[in-house]
């Protein structure tokens, strides 16, 4: 059927061409946007306007038409009459398709049922579709096509857009609060030597005039904290990283992650602006702090509540944390137990297992075991302890963050036992990091939160693949 659709349309092109009329148009200069003549319209005025969008809707009526054309901002109607543009510009107006880009001149005025439409008095094509669009009634959805052809879900389902336009209002407003808090933007590697900054699995590459391997970043953290060293007291990267591991409805090989990093901080500080991220954004791009997901709402308005790792994991699993044989055994009893684990790796296995489902939220997961953080700070009063957080809303990991380690000769130490179980990955130790660390780094708090996630909960999406632009799928043949 879209051949059918292709190969007319291709006849109706290559006519216009003929007529001396290109198809692909050009410039189109003074365009005003559809919202903001609706914004000026006045009654009676009748004032002209140009104006240019897809035509996603006609309604002909012999001599004269009408016909809906979008643009970024909104809809407005047209209404075209031969006798107003000329028998030869409307026999090529009879060769337009729902899809086709065009600009219009015309005033603009209200017909009798109210509808704001510009009453065409020139048109100018400029751009031919060629592929037929949706069905009218059933759209876009199978989701597959959705997400590979995302250029033809943005222009024809708007819940898409609406998405997307809130994706681009965070990102701009996390921006800003950064900004108003003092932190800089920072834009560190992608190819890393030694993959390092979380325990992941890396994309491998080559480079070849410096014959060496080299990985795609799993995390912005080790960079950013060598800038700390060099006196960047504030900075964020809002960018890319990858992982080479499963897809998910929560998980994507690459996503989008804001790591900041503030001297003279701590993971108290950190929870202080991510409650201020989460809860502006909630209520400036829904209009509310609470936020349906699904068919639950969640309250973002600060403070959130904080309960220990080990408390939350002795409350809900039954047993503790330093039981060594417990947790072997309980660990030995799930169904799909990684061997390779080592033991802290199967407590905090075990905590996914029983805890995470019961944190609906929002709640601060506070001060993890040493073992499972490599790059945080110790607690003074229990060395067993780290300085961490994990923020869980809707028991989904929202962020992460460590009062951060900044001890050389400590952080080695951690390096390598971290090593022992990420052989697979590069094994070594990045010794030019520990170097930074030993010029004297200052204390610091760092945050790390999954933009992705954020969004999917803006938004009431429940895929991962909804909130990000060109999702990665399975290749293909066919388009």
């Amino acid at each position: 059927m879209e051949n059918e659709y292709y190969d007319e349309r291709v006849k109706k092109l290559e006519t216009l061409r003929a007529k001396g009329i290109d198809p692909y148009g050009h410039k189109f200069e003074g365009v005003e946007p559809i919202e903001k003549v609706a914004a000026g319209f006045t009654e009676g005025s009748e004032e002209k306007v140009r104006v240019a969008g897809r035509i996603m809707a006609m309604r002909g009526h012999g001599k004269a038409a009408f016909f809906d054309i979008h643009d970024r901002t909104g809809k407005l109607q047209a209404y075209v009459k031969k006798n107003a543009i000329g028998d030869e510009a409307f026999e090529v107006f009879q060769m337009l398709d729902i899809g086709d880009i065009v600009g219009l001149d015309g005033p603009v005025a209200k017909t009798r049922t109210g509808e704001l439409t510009v009453f065409v008095e020139k048109f100018e094509l400029l751009s031919k579709t060629l592929m037929p669009m949706p069905e009218k009634w059933h759209g876009l959805k199978d989701p597959d096509i959705r997400y590979r052809r995302r250029y033809v879900d943005l222009f024809w389902n708007p819940e898409t857009k609406e998405i997307f336009r809130r994706r681009v209002k965070a990102l701009a407003r996390i921006r800003e609060l950064l900004a108003a808090r003092g932190f800089v933007e920072a834009e560190t590697p992608v190819l890393h030597a030694i993959p390092g900054g979380a325990a992941a699995k890396p994309f491998v590459t080559h480079h070849n005039s410096l014959d060496m391997k080299l990985y795609l970043r799993i995390a912005l953290e080790l960079h950013l904290k060598r800038l700390l060293v060099g006196g960047m007291e504030r900075v964020y990267e809002l960018s890319r990283v990858f992982r080479n591991e499963g897809i998910s409805t929560r998980h994507s090989p690459e996503f989008t992650m804001l790591e900041l990093y503030q001297a003279y901080g701590d993971y108290a500080d950190m929870m202080e602006i991510t409650e201020e991220i989460f809860s502006t954004l909630a209520l400036e791009i829904t209009g509310s702090h609470e936020l349906t997901y699904g068919e639950k709402t969640y309250d973002l308005k600060p403070p959130y509540p904080r309960r220990a790792y080990g408390e939350l994991f002795e409350e809900y699993a039954g047993f503790s944390m330093w039981d060594e044989d417990a947790v072997k055994k309980h660990a030995g009893e799930l169904p799909q137990t990684d061997e390779s684990l080592s033991a802290w790796g199967l407590v905090d296995m075990l905590f996914e297992h029983y805890v995470e489902t019961k944190l609906e939220g929002p709640i601060f997961v506070v001060d993890y075991p040493v073992e499972i953080c490599p790059l945080a700070r110790q607690k003074k009063d229990d060395p067993r302890i780290c300085e961490r957080f994990e923020l869980y809303v809707g028991s989904v990991e929202m962020a992460n963050a460590f009062t951060e380690l900044n001890d050389p000769i400590e952080q080695r130490k951690r390096f390598e036992e971290q090593v022992k179980h990420l052989a697979d990955v590069s094994g070594k130790i990045d010794e030019d990091y520990v170097l930074a660390l030993s010029y004297g780094m200052p204390p610091a708090g760092g945050l790390g939160i999954g933009i992705d996630r954020l969004m999917m909960l803006l938004t009431d999406s429940h895929t991962i693949r909804d909130v990000i632009w060109f999702p990665l799928l399975r290749h293909t043949d066919k388009a």
